[in-house]
C-alpha cells in the first residue's frame, strides 16, 4: 500500500507541482491551509507532511507547534517547504522538530529523493523503537511480577489495575475530563507504566509484607514509606537510563497513589489538583482493587459495595472528577473483578 503525504500549502500551483511528481509513487493529498490539515487529521494519518511556512491564519511555525504537542501527531515527519534560505528560519524550524527544508521553486528529482530517504529513515526509527518498547515493556513485566510474587496477598493485583486503569482513563477522554492533559500524553505508555506503580514494595521487608493479620500502628508506618521508596528506585533507573516519559509516567504512579485530595495522604501531603493526575487515577483503581480483594484479615467487598465507598470519598480522599468518571465505568470495573473470580 501506498505512503502517504500530506501537501500543505496555499499556493495551487505548488500544490499541483507537488501532486504531480508524486501521485506515481504516493497517496498525495493537496491541502490549502493548515487548517483544513488540522481537520484532516482526525480521520487519516499520513506517512509525512509537506508543510509551506508562509500562509495566511496559521503558519508552519504555529502549525509545527500544534502538531507536536498532540501525542498522536507528534510522530508524523514534517518537511518544510519554504521559498527562504535564512539560517535563523532554518535554525528555528530544526528546533521545533522539522526534519528537512525544500526550497522553492522545488526541484522534482530533489523533492522525490529527500522524500524517499526521510520515509526510508522514518521507518527505521519505527521498527528501533517498537523493538526498544518490546524490550522495556519485557523488564517492565518481569520487574512488576518480582514485586508481586513477593507480596503474596496481592496476586493478579498489577493485570487487574491495568485492565482498570485503561478503563478509566479510556472513559476520562470519552467524557473530556482532565481531556486537555491526556491529549498530551502517549496513552499506552501511560497505562502502562502504572504497572510499576508499587515497586517501593521491594524495599518492605517480608515479615510486614506478608503478615496475616493486620498491621501495628508501627508496622504500617514502614508499609507507608514503599510510596517514597518506589520514586527513589524509579530515580535510579531515570539516571541511568534518561529521563523518558515512560519513567516519568511511572514515577508520578508510584510516588504519587497514595495521596489524598484533601491533603491527608502520604507521602508528600499533596492536595486537590497539586496531586499529579497519575497519582489521583491510580488513587481510585489501588483502592477499588484492594476492596474487592479478599485479605487474610478481612472478606473482599462486592462491587457494589466498593463503589459506595469510594463515592461516599469523592472529595474527601479522590479527584471529584474522576470519581464520577469511575461511577459511570462501574459495571466495566465489575466485569473485570467477575472475569478475577472465574479463574
Amino acid at each position: 500500500m501506498p505512503k502517504t503525504i500530506f501537501v500543505v500549502d496555499d499556493n495551487d500551483i505548488n500544490l499541483s507541482m507537488a501532486k504531480e511528481a508524486l501521485k506515481s509513487q504516493y497517496q498525495v493529498m493537496t491541502i490549502s491551509s493548515a487548517a483544513k490539515m488540522f481537520s484532516l487529521l482526525g480521520k487519516i494519518t499520513p506517512d509525512l507532511i509537506l508543510l509551506d511556512i508562509e500562509m495566511p491564519e496559521i503558519d508552519g511555525f504555529e502549525a509545527l507547534v500544534r502538531l507536536k504537542s498532540n501525542s498522536v501527531q507528534a510522530s508524523i515527519p514534517v518537511i518544510f517547504l519554504t521559498g527562504m534560505t535564512d539560517t535563523a528560519i532554518e535554525a528555528r524550524g530544526f528546533q521545533l522538530g522539522v526534519i528537512d527544508f525544500i526550497t522553492k521553486p522545488f526541484s522534482v528529482p530533489v523533492l522525490i529523493n529527500r522524500i524517499k530517504t526521510h520515509l526510508h529513515i522514518d521507518k527505521m526509527i519505527r521498527e528501533r523503537t517498537a523493538q526498544l518498547q518490546t524490550l522495556q515493556n519485557g523488564i517492565v513485566f518481569v520487574l512488576a511480577d518480582m514485586v508481586e510474587n513477593r507480596d503474596r496477598k496481592t496476586s493478579g493485583h498489577i493485570e487487574r489495575t491495568t485492565a482498570y486503569n485503561k478503563i478509566l482513563v479510556d472513559t476520562m477522554i470519552t467524557r473530556g475530563i482532565h481531556a486537555g492533559e491526556l491529549s498530551k500524553m502517549n496513552l499506552d505508555m501511560l497505562i502502562s507504566s502504572a504497572r510499576l506503580h508499587d515497586v517501593g514494595k521491594i524495599s518492605i521487608p517480608d515479615v510486614i509484607l506478608n503478615k496475616p493479620e493486620k498491621l501495628t500502628e508501627e508496622e504500617f508506618e514502614i508499609m507507608k514509606t514503599h510510596s517514597a521508596e518506589g520514586e527513589r528506585i524509579i530515580d535510579q533507573i531515570v539516571s541511568r537510563t534518561g529521563n523518558v516519559e515512560y519513567l516519568r509516567n511511572a514515577k508520578l504512579f508510584a510516588g504519587y497513589h497514595h495521596e489524598r485530595w484533601d491533603g491527608n495522604g502520604y507521602p508528600h501531603g499533596l492536595k486537590e489538583t497539586d496531586i499529579p493526575l497519575q497519582g489521583r487515577i491510580m488513587a481510585i483503581v489501588d483502592v477499588y482493587d484492594a476492596l474487592v480483594s479478599e485479605r487474610s484479615y478481612k472478606k473482599p467487598f462486592t462491587a457494589e459495595e466498593a463503589v459506595k465507598i469510594i463515592m461516599e470519598n469523592s472529595g474527601k480522599q479522590f479527584d471529584p472528577s474522576i470519581a464520577d468518571v469511575f461511577y459511570e465505568a462501574r459495571e466495566q470495573f465489575e466485569a473485570v473483578d467477575m472475569l478475577r473470580q472465574r479463574t
